[in-house]
Parts: C-alpha cells; structure tokens; sequence
C-alpha cells in the first residue's frame, strides 16, 4: 500500500503518523504535547488491516484478546478502506452502510468472521424482515459490499456467506398522498413546514435533499442539486405552482429551510416538525417520500417520457414506471 493512500485515512482520536526515515510508523497516545499524556503505543503499519484495529481497541483499555479475524474487526476494516476504493461510496451510502452494519456488529461482532455461513444470514435477514424488509434489505446489501470487497485478492474471507441469500419484496413502496391529503396540506401547513411541503411536491426530492436547496441550486429555471443518497444530478425544473411560492421567500444565502434558532434543518429535525403537525389530522400516515411518488404520478400524466422524468427526479426507470 502507498504512503499516500495510507495517509487518506481517517485515524481514530490518539493515534497518531510519524514519518521517521523515509518510512511511517502509528503510535496512540493519549493527550500528546499536554501535561497529561499517556504512554505511547506502537501500532502495526497498515491502518487498514483488522490488526491495526485489534492494537487500537487494546492501547484504548479494552480487557482481553480482541481477535483481528472477527466480523467486528472486519467492519473496521471495510469501513476504514473507503476511501480508497476504486469505485468510491456517496456519503449517503456510506451512512446507509454504517447503520447496516452496526447491526451485523450486533449480532455477530465476536464471531470469526471465517464462520459466518449462509444459514446465519439468512436467518437474521428473515427475522429483521419480519417487520422492517426495506431494513433487511440494506444490512443485506452492506453486509454483502463488504464480504464482496473482503474475497478475492484481499484474501479476509475465503467466501461469500451472502451467498444465495436473497431481497424481500420490495412491494409497492411508499404510498403518495391522497388528494385529501394534498388538499389538507395546501389549507393548513404554515412557514417552513409549508415550504418543505411544496419543495417535495413539487421537485420530487428526498426529505434528506430539499433541506439543503436554496437559492445558488437554481440553475437556468429549475434544480441542479447532487442527490446526498445516490450522488445522481437531475435537474428539476420549477414548476409555476413552486414558482408562486418561492416568490415570497427572502432571498439570502444558505438552505431555504431554517429552523427557529437561524440553523439548517437535519432530515431527523424536519421529521420531528412533520410528526408533530401530522398527528390526529388527515396527514396520518403521511411520509416525505410519498410526495416524491405524487411527483412521479403528476410529471406521468402531464405526459413527459420515463427518461425525461428520471433525469428531473433522480429515479431509475422501474421506480419510475411503478
């Protein structure tokens, strides 16, 4: 591995690189250069290998032998060559990633990671699809991403045990809103909620999208903005009825949704506004990506082609097309 894709990665808090010579060494050391530092712990070479991990956990305290062939420390590994794949990860796959495998971290972190069969993965896929499939279906997918880049040259695993494991049914996905809805959300939703509303309406972005457009995403009468999910452009144009909206809304720099205090919303913090003001109204049962669905339906029957509406939502054509 080259120093400089040695270099690209991200180290944990107290580890530090030393370049001594022509040649680099990693060491942890708690509060180094203060009158409180620890001792200084020399760590393997290679970052991205499960045992630069195992001497991370040890030098931070923890009691026992943490083997470095585990499925805990074959996430760490993954998750810490990242950046130096050759077919880079959008940061929203990343997180989607990250969540997913939390929870194989879960079930099976202490595990040797040479003795994870097919047979437990579809057991944990089957028991998690039970109630959430679409979540089962993500910690498939990065559980598979994982052991895909672990085979082969790499040589952590011998196989695939995601083999032959296979997606639930994606099923109809979400719901759009019923006119009623529509109708409920144009007489009552009030200041950002209203304008988060009709954002969604009206370009068909995710929730995790729309808090961050603003005025410097307009470009040549519509949207140009990177998709956080999938890192896809689409262009969206501005349609009249977001049109009229946006005409009564300052302009300045920054998302055009801001909560109270002046700061950007999070996707977490619109749901909490959302939750709040959906609850005991017809907006029961209502989600965000709903309205990416009505966006679907109204471009569809205003006739514009499948390809014209992927480029302006950002969907594949079978999403588009269901």
């Amino acid at each position: 591995m080259s120093k400089r894709n040695r270099a690209s990665v991200s180290l944990p808090k107290g580890v530090h690189r030393v370049i001594s010579r022509g040649r680099e060494y990693f060491y942890y050391q708690i509060g180094r250069g203060t009158d409180h530092e620890g001792d200084r712990i020399k760590l393997p070479n290679d970052p991205r290998s499960p045992e630069f991990w195992q001497a991370v956990r040890q030098a931070q305290g923890l009691i026992g032998q943490v083997p470095a062939d585990t499925i805990g420390a074959l996430i760490d590994a993954y998750e810490t060559a990242w950046p130096g794949l050759p077919r880079k990860l959008t940061e929203g796959t990343r997180e989607q990633y990250r969540r997913s495998l939390k929870v194989v971290r879960t079930a099976w972190g202490d595990l040797q990671a040479s003795s994870l069969k097919p047979s437990h993965v579809q057991a944990l896929i089957e028991k998690l699809g039970a109630n959430t499939p679409g979540s089962a279906n993500n910690v498939l997918d990065a559980l598979r991403a994982m052991c895909r880049w672990a085979c082969g040259p790499r040589e952590l695993l011998d196989r695939d045990p995601t083999q032959g494991v296979v997606h639930f049914d994606r099923g109809e996905g979400h719901r759009p809103w019923t006119p009623e809805q529509l109708s409920y959300a144009d007489e009552h939703l009030t200041g950002m909620l209203r304008r988060a509303y009709v954002l969604a309406r009206y370009t068909g972005q995710r929730a995790s999208d729309i808090i961050r457009l603003g005025w410097t995403d307009v470009d040549d009468g519509g949207f140009g903005l990177r998709q956080k999910k999938t890192g896809v452009r689409p262009w969206c144009p501005i349609f009249p009825e977001l049109d009229t909206e946006m005409s009564k809304w300052e302009r300045r720099p920054g998302p055009f949704l801001l909560q109270d205090n002046g700061r950007p919303f999070t996707t977490n913090q619109l749901w909490k506004v959302f939750n709040a003001a959906r609850e005991e109204t017809p907006l029961d049962g209502a989600v965000w990506h709903g309205l990416r669905a009505n966006a679907a339906i109204r471009l569809r029957q205003a006739n514009h082609s499948i390809a014209a509406i992927c480029d302006m939502l950002g969907m594949s054509p079978p999403i588009v097309e269901r």
